[in-house]
Parts: structure tokens; sequence; C-alpha cells
């Protein structure tokens, strides 16, 4: 008893998901050993990415060697139980994945996807960081925003913040 070999760490995991689309610069950025061992230090202990239709498939590892759990799949019929369980969610800018997170309080980092073309769901990804209740990047950014985050500078986004928002239109 006391023993620190007994003690067990808690999961916390980082969600990834990109939806339906290819968003392979994203799977990449999130799939780099600087990126793993940034979250690792912020204390995470898991990565399950949702690749979507992508073709570059990230590294697998159990984390054996006292690193990052991490596993990727590329559909599910839905990611709701993902999302409830992640401490943290990384998203495509699509609005439907947005507005979940956000319903379910949880963290939440948007990567814009820079390669579609005429990009209006960056729109909504700004606008709802410059509110607070997100945090935006790039996935040439992304590495940046994890590192620097502050969690605590969030502010939830409630459906009394969004009918305020609507009637300062």
């Amino acid at each position: 008893m006391g023993d620190t070999d007994d003690y067990i760490k808690p999961v916390r995991t980082v969600f990834v998901t990109v939806g339906t689309t290819c968003f392979d610069a994203l799977v990449k950025a999130v799939d780099t050993h600087e990126f793993k061992r940034e979250l690792f230090a912020r204390g995470y202990t898991h990565l399950l990415i949702q690749m979507g239709r992508g073709s570059y498939i990230p590294t697998k590892s159990t984390g054996e060697d006292g690193s990052l759990v991490v596993d990727f799949f590329t559909f599910s019929s839905s990611i709701a139980d993902n999302l409830r369980s992640a401490s943290l969610v990384i998203s495509h800018a699509g609005s439907g994945s947005i507005f979940e997170t956000l319903r379910l309080r949880k963290p939440l980092i948007v990567v814009v996807n820079e390669d579609l073309m005429d990009n209006h769901q960056s729109e909504l990804a700004e606008e709802l960081a410059e509110r607070k209740h997100l945090f935006c990047a790039r996935p040439q950014t992304l590495y940046q925003t994890i590192a620097t985050m502050n969690l605590e500078s969030l502010l939830p986004y409630t459906i009394q913040v969004m009918l305020q928002q609507l009637l300062s239109l």
C-alpha cells in the first residue's frame, strides 16, 4: 500500500475527428512524436483518431513504453460515445461536430481544412474562437495551439449564449 506502482493514472482521451472527409493533414499533424509527447506531458493518456476517407495511416501504440496509447478507425455509425468520453476534442470545422462537442461542454480545438474550396466553415470556427468557446488552428499550427492552450480560458457555449448572440446580430 502506498506504493507508487499501485497508482493508476486516470484515462484522459483526446478524440480527433475528421468527419466523412479526407483530412490527412490533420491526421498527420496529430501523428507526430512531438505532438504526442506534448499531449502526454499535459496528462492525456489516450489518442483516438477517426480518420474518415483519408489514406494516411497513423501509428498505433499500446502505451506499454510509458507513452500515449494511440488507436484509430475510419468510420462509425455514431461518434457520440467518443465525444462524451473525451477529455479534449480536436475536430475538423464541420458545424455538426462543432456544436455537438460544445453542447457536451467538451474542450474543443477546431482545425480548419485549408484544402477545401470556399471554406465557409473557417468563418464559424474563427468566430467561435474569437468568442472564447473553442480554439481554432490550422494543421501547421496545431502543435503550438496544444502547447500554449489554457482550457480554463474557454467559455461554455449554452443555449442562452447562442440566443444572446443571435439577438445581437
